[in-house]
């Protein structure tokens, strides 16, 4: 059984593409064409369910035409309209001090200095130049670069020099 921890989200299916199974896939994160990967995890009904990938093309770069293993007709692909695709964590491209922006999400976030756990970070928002984490208590906190000092895939946790007054504000 595939456990959300495994797994984290990289975007959503929308509508279907011709009659012939392909859908329409709205991605944060093309992590399923930097790697080897045989299949996604769609969330259908509160469950995690593997569907591997026949093919796919892209239309954007935010955009691609997704076509799985045994969704051959237009009905097929309609129930899975709407559906979150998510991306196995043990097999994602980044080495264990690097990770993808939407793979970090559920991490928990350390500061370095006091080495206690400030919270989990709930999304990303990447949409200006100054990307910031959102904890789950809506603190935001600046993403730099220059401000992390480790990431821990194992433990999935980032450690961070927290700007004096950040937590505060």
């Amino acid at each position: 059984m595939i456990k959300q921890e495994d797994v984290y989200k990289i975007g959503k299916l929308g509508k279907p593409h011709g009659v012939k199974g392909e859908l329409s896939f709205m991605f944060d994160d093309d992590i399923f064409d930097r790697t080897d990967a045989d299949y996604l995890v769609l969330l259908i009904d509160g469950i995690l369910v593997p569907f591997f990938i026949e093919e796919y093309r892209f239309r954007s770069g935010e955009t691609a035409l997704m076509k799985f293993c045994d969704i051959d007709t237009l009905e097929q692909a309609r129930q899975l309209t709407g559906c979150e695709v998510y991306f196995p964590r043990d097999i994602s491209d980044g080495d264990e001090d690097t990770a993808s922006w939407a793979e970090i999400i559920g991490y928990k976030l350390v500061d370095a200095q006091s080495n206690k756990t400030v919270g989990r970070i709930v999304s990303v928002d990447d949409a200006t130049i100054n990307i910031l984490f959102e904890l789950e208590d809506g603190t935001l906190i600046p993403a730099s670069e220059e401000l992390i000092t480790h990431v821990d895939k194992t433990d999935k946790s980032i450690t961070m020099r927290l700007p004096e007054g950040i937590l505060e504000l």
